[in-house]
């Protein structure tokens, strides 16, 4: 892909680029939304990335081309009016880094960007997070600009929450930056360590896209929303409460009183979320997969009746799929409000299980998926031509 990225900035530009960028998409495993509270995930590369081919260019405007299902987009923006972003418009997350960058006084050089992804949009495995990453290490390293790279993730989160509009945490930038090929990683959003941990045992994991595709921005600043006014309300009664992280199943139910119904559910969700990332790390220090699985299927439950961020679609592929022989189970991965689904299944029966869970969603819903196992790619880097 890198090549084909190459390719087109030639075609495009009529020159050579200096420099290729490669960030990847993630796959969330455990931690849904509990990033911005104070958390903890377990999460994962994909293998399905996005690619930046970069040069310097003169003047003051940068130029932008991506290649998307067949055609070549193009934006061209100014260095000096980033003040005013376009709704919807894709280069968003490419000038919000920009825009980050110059908030923490870092001037841009000017350049000219070719762009492609095997990532899906909208799908739920941080097509967003793979294309600001990409570009902020180009950017980065076109303009001399050194940071550590838990910096360049908070870049990337800068330019989601303040330019793009969505409030969201770290977690896809995190796993894009830090990602290892086959082994999960567990952060902790509050210290921002971070650490490998491999399941050892024979299992893949299948993905698939519900075709549901989602905006985030508004259901995912409500759920957040939600989340800190449950923290404010246990943090009134029990002290050293800064976020949901400092909270236990009790606490939250002996304030349960204080705080509405909608909020106690959310609430639930990322308790539930942070305690069944612990138990993950159990489970795979003893290599049992029937036990990580159930973990899945408890987490889509929760999502299901808590948070209220899945949706017909991904309810059936989830239950499909818990049915089949050789799958531990399975949950919505990522934001949720449609997009993907992950299965934990025995690799023995991976490729005949993505054919079976393709015709028992056909059949109940008379629409078509094609699941794809997925490996655990490595995490984001740049190269100098």
């Amino acid at each position: 892909m890198s090549q084909d990225t190459i390719t087109l900035f030639r075609e495009q530009f009529g020159l050579a680029p200096t420099l290729v960028s490669r960030a990847p998409g993630r796959l969330e495993i455990l931690g849904n939304h509990t990033d911005y509270n104070d958390g903890v995930a377990l999460s994962c590369a994909s293998e399905q990335a996005t690619t930046f081919a970069a040069g310097p260019a003169s003047g003051n405007t940068c130029e932008l081309v991506s290649w998307h299902e067949g055609e070549v987009w193009r934006s061209d923006f100014d260095l000096d009016d980033l003040t005013n972003p376009t709704a919807g418009e894709w280069a968003n997350y490419i000038k919000g880094i920009v825009y980050a960058l110059g908030k923490r006084g870092h001037s841009c050089q000017p350049f000219r960007a070719a762009l492609s992804s095997t990532v899906p949009l909208s799908a739920g495995m941080s097509s967003s997070a793979a294309l600001e990453i990409a570009a902020a290490l180009a950017i980065g390293k076109l303009s001399g600009i050194h940071l550590p790279r838990e910096e360049w993730a908070r870049i990337g989160q800068q330019s989601e929450n303040d330019y793009v509009g969505a409030n969201t945490g770290l977690l896809d930038q995190f796993s894009s930056l830090f990602g290892q090929v086959g082994n999960l990683v567990y952060i902790d959003f509050r210290t921002l360590a971070v650490e490998p941990h491999t399941l050892d045992a024979d299992v893949a994991w299948v993905v698939t896209n519900s075709g549901v595709k989602h905006d985030l921005t508004t259901d995912y600043n409500d759920r957040r929303e939600s989340c800190e006014a449950a923290a404010r309300a246990v943090a009134s009664i029990h002290t050293g409460v800064t976020a949901l992280r400092d909270v236990s199943q009790q606490m939250l139910d002996d304030c349960r009183a204080d705080m509405s119904v909608t909020d106690y559910r959310r609430a639930c969700h990322i308790v539930g979320e942070n305690e069944r990332v612990a138990a993950g790390l159990a489970a795979m220090k003893k290599s049992d997969p029937t036990a990580f699985g159930s973990l899945l299927t408890a987490s889509h439950t929760s999502s299901r009746v808590n948070f209220e961020n899945s949706c017909p679609e991904l309810d059936i592929l989830v239950a499909s799929g818990c049915a089949l022989p050789g799958c531990h189970g399975g949950r919505l991965s990522g934001g949720g409000f449609g997009g993907i689904t992950i299965h934990l299944v025995d690799s023995a029966e991976a490729e005949t299980f993505c054919e079976r869970l393709a015709t028992a969603y056909k059949t109940r819903t008379g629409d078509e998926v094609s699941p794809i196992v997925c490996g655990i790619g490595a995490g984001a880097g740049v190269t100098t031509l």
